[in-house]
């Protein structure tokens, strides 16, 4: 088939792999876990740093229970404390009792994901409360070398993940004092992006401002239900944000494609903390439905415990989590029911699409019969950009049609629960667009 002609703003190849990724885990696990700390103060003693029984086979078996696709490891949080033996400071595994000195929580991460088959991501924070040159040129060059390590060591990486904590109080190698830096020009962020581009040219980088996946503006699990994956870049950098619903929504008219990552964690905090338990699947799933399902990517973290393993009741959470995804999913009864061109809207093939003639504003596909319909999910073909404004779903019981779902924007996917309602076909009406529709997928699960 022909292909359409894109539309605005496109996403890289890594960026549609990441796309595809949708469900991926967060690892949070450093001397916080030991100290039942949420954020290090960077005095910390090395040795306090002494798992027991770390297994991070383990961990990516619970991660695949909960159908994640990969896993992003905190290689150095706020504190300072490297999970590598790093070159650029004494504040590291090289000097814990873990595995006598000699361990190193990145490499076998990155061992197991890659045993496991699933991908392997990494997090080294630019604010660091242990180093005594934080505020200085000095630690900007250490923070470069650490990346030069972790991009070069450790194989292929899927996600590379820098946040917005940018000075205050800390250690300071001592000085304990507060310090502030302009956080749009220290770290020298374009230098080290390159650097990523080069040693890691299939990774997407996250920040607040990308630049390749930007953040959704809170930690509670939801993005917007209108969610361009484009934006205007002007206004953001890391850990400065001028307009939060700009970074939640995105923007029409984008320039940049940079769509959304959620990340949330299966417990209240992001460290394991001996009083916490994990949410229940229901809370779970509401999560998936208000990050997956509106575009977005979502980043579950996960928080091993002193032994250095997922908590049983959480690789239960994953389990029940993953159920409630399959079970929601089990039934798509259009699937192979388009006929000539409309097949590739059910034909569950990633890379065939739909390509609406220009005055087309109206889909039909049958059912064959008579069904309750519990959801459905709708799919752009983003390939070639995000085009839809607004949108109305119906489904057709006898001869009427009843209107049970109206939204905005679709994207890489909208997934809608739906009341469970008896139908025997589905229109999906195009209410307003940018260009003529290009959908790769539309499905109705069957309750």
């Amino acid at each position: 088939m022909s292909s359409p002609q894109p539309h605005g703003a496109v996403p890289s190849p890594a960026q549609l792999a990441w796309h595809r990724r949708e469900l991926y885990g967060f690892i949070h696990f450093t001397v916080n876990t030991f100290t039942d700390r949420e954020w290090g103060y960077g005095d910390e003693r090395e040795e306090l740093f002494n798992p027991s029984e770390l297994d991070c086979a383990q961990w990516v078996a619970a991660a695949k229970a909960g159908a994640l696709g990969a896993l992003i490891l905190t290689a150095k949080h706020h504190d300072g404390f490297c999970l590598w033996p790093s070159a650029t400071t004494a504040h590291s595994v090289a000097r814990s009792p873990f595995r006598n000195g000699h361990g190193d929580v990145v490499r076998e991460l990155a061992d197991a994901c890659r045993a496991g088959g699933i991908g392997f991501g990494v997090y080294c924070s630019p604010w660091d409360r242990n180093h005594a040159e934080y505020g200085s040129p000095a630690y900007v060059d250490a923070f470069h070398a650490q990346w030069r390590e972790l991009l070069t060591r450790y194989g292929p990486l899927c996600e590379l993940w820098f946040d917005g904590a940018n000075g205050g109080d800390g250690y300071y190698g001592g000085a304990r004092e507060t310090r502030r830096i302009d956080a749009r020009s220290y770290y020298r962020f374009d230098e080290l992006w390159a650097m990523c581009r080069e040693h890691q040219p299939d990774a997407v980088a996250f920040s607040d401002a990308g630049p390749d996946i930007r953040w959704c503006g809170n930690e509670s699990g939801f993005v917007g239900t209108t969610c361009w994956s484009k934006v205007r870049p002007v206004g953001f950098a890391p850990g400065m944000v001028d307009d939060m619903q700009r970074l939640a929504e995105g923007d029409p008219d984008g320039t940049v494609w940079r769509p959304v990552e959620v990340d949330v964690s299966i417990r209240p905090g992001w460290f394991w903390h001996p009083n916490e338990r994990p949410h229940g699947d229901d809370t779970l799933f509401a999560m998936w439905l208000a990050s997956v399902g509106r575009g977005a990517g979502m980043l579950l973290n996960l928080t091993p415990d002193r032994r250095g393993l997922i908590p049983e009741s959480d690789v239960l959470a994953l389990r029940r989590l993953r159920a409630r995804m399959e079970a929601f999913e089990a039934i798509d009864v259009l699937r192979g029911r388009g006929e000539g061109p409309l097949a590739a809207l059910t034909d569950d093939d990633p890379d065939t699409w739909w390509a609406a003639p220009e005055r087309t504003t109206e889909i039909v596909l049958e059912f064959g019969r008579r069904v309750d319909v519990g959801g459905i999910r709708l799919e752009e073909a983003i390939r070639f950009g995000q085009r839809i404004e607004d949108f109305a779903v119906d489904l057709r019981f006898g001869s009427h049609w009843y209107e049970h779902t109206r939204g905005t924007t679709i994207g890489a996917q909208r997934i809608i629960p739906v009341s469970p309602a008896r139908g025997d076909a589905l229109r999906l009406r195009i209410l307003a667009r940018q260009a003529p529709a290009v959908l790769r997928g539309i499905k109705a699960y069957a309750r």
